[in-house]
């Protein structure tokens, strides 16, 4: 095991050296269809979690130029507050909505689903973009370990809540993985990383960032009129890279991309005629399809194990949904 951690990581850092960085997607922009982009969305609602900041903030404000109604969903009320504010002063757009949702904490995120598709007509992209990298194993309420609870399995609870609405627009989703993704196979037998002798909270996010690419070609299979997509934004400058990542930060900081670079292939999965052309279910980079998986890394799962991740996922989400009814009768 230790070998072939060596070899990923070793892979991984070549290969996002000359990909994931602003270099790389300077020359992959060189092949971007021109006006892929220029489309109306008046007409068109979209939700982006973790918006206050980095590339969500940088994905809402593109929607916001082009006339799009956008829901922020952020966890800090003041930090929120600021990105809409500004938003909205950068655009012009009035048609900007925060909501105040902690993505660790399952039964916020049910009675937020639930309350939005009650009061909100229309939902026609969700971005699944907020997530985190604790370095120290810390557990919320439920007892689920903090970096699960919200990368996995927040999106898992979120996603899943929103596909009534989703699906009566023929919507897309979008879910922002990482290139960290590529370092991880997948695990289903220890979601709160208990085995994990020294816990990682690098190695942790990676596997969780692998869990929703799997979530999303499982759900592909089940709503094939809904677009799922993950995408790897590249090695971004972003709050979180810079506070969770330090040293990965002081070392590559020169080469990184901007928000507005890391969000771009987000925006184009959401909005650009080309991706509904495309087998749904799949992984991109700057605006392409990319393979999941590096060259003799030893990260694929079997079939088996992808539908097993979503039936434990269904499993530990109906059973906290199910204490919710209990503890409110």
């Amino acid at each position: 095991m230790a070998m072939e951690s060596f070899y990923r990581n070793a892979v991984f850092i070549n290969k996002g050296i000359k990909e994931f960085t602003k270099e790389g997607y300077n020359k992959a922009e060189e092949s971007f269809v021109p006006n892929a982009l220029d489309v109306d969305l008046s007409e068109k609602a979209f939700m982006v979690t973790g918006a206050n900041s980095g590339i969500g903030k940088s994905a809402a404000e593109m929607f916001a130029q082009k006339g799009g109604t956008i829901h922020m969903v952020c966890r800090n009320p003041e930090q929120g507050e600021e990105a809409k504010n500004d938003v909205i002063r950068k655009t012009g757009n009035q048609n900007i909505y925060l909501h105040i949702l902690d993505m660790s904490k399952p039964n916020h995120i049910f009675e937020f689903a639930k309350s939005f598709q009650e009061n909100q007509p229309l939902l026609d992209v969700l971005v699944n973009n907020a997530g985190c990298t604790i370095k120290t194993r810390e557990k919320q309420e439920d007892g689920l370990e903090e970096n699960f609870a919200t990368n996995t399995l927040g999106t898992y609870i979120l996603t899943t809540e929103l596909i009534p609405l989703l699906r009566s627009s023929e919507g897309r989703v979008i879910t922002v993985s990482s290139g960290g993704m590529y370092t991880a196979k997948l695990n289903i037998e220890d979601f709160n990383s208990d085995k994990m002798s020294e816990f990682d909270g690098t190695f942790v996010c990676a596997q969780n960032k692998r869990q929703q690419v799997v979530m999303t070609s499982q759900w592909a299979k089940l709503h094939s009129n809904i677009l799922f997509s993950t995408m790897n934004p590249g090695w971004t400058d972003t709050p979180t890279v810079r506070t969770s990542m330090p040293a990965f930060y002081n070392t590559f900081k020169e080469k990184l991309r901007s928000p507005e670079q890391g969000a771009d292939t987000i925006v184009w999965l959401a909005i650009a005629d080309k991706p509904k052309k495309l087998e749904n279910g799949q992984f991109f980079i700057d605006r392409k399809v990319a393979c999941p998986h590096l060259p003799l890394a030893w990260t694929k799962s079997t079939p088996e194990e992808n539908e097993q991740l979503m039936v434990k996922l269904k499993k530990l989400s109906e059973s906290i949904k199910s204490r919710m009814s209990e503890a409110a009768a």
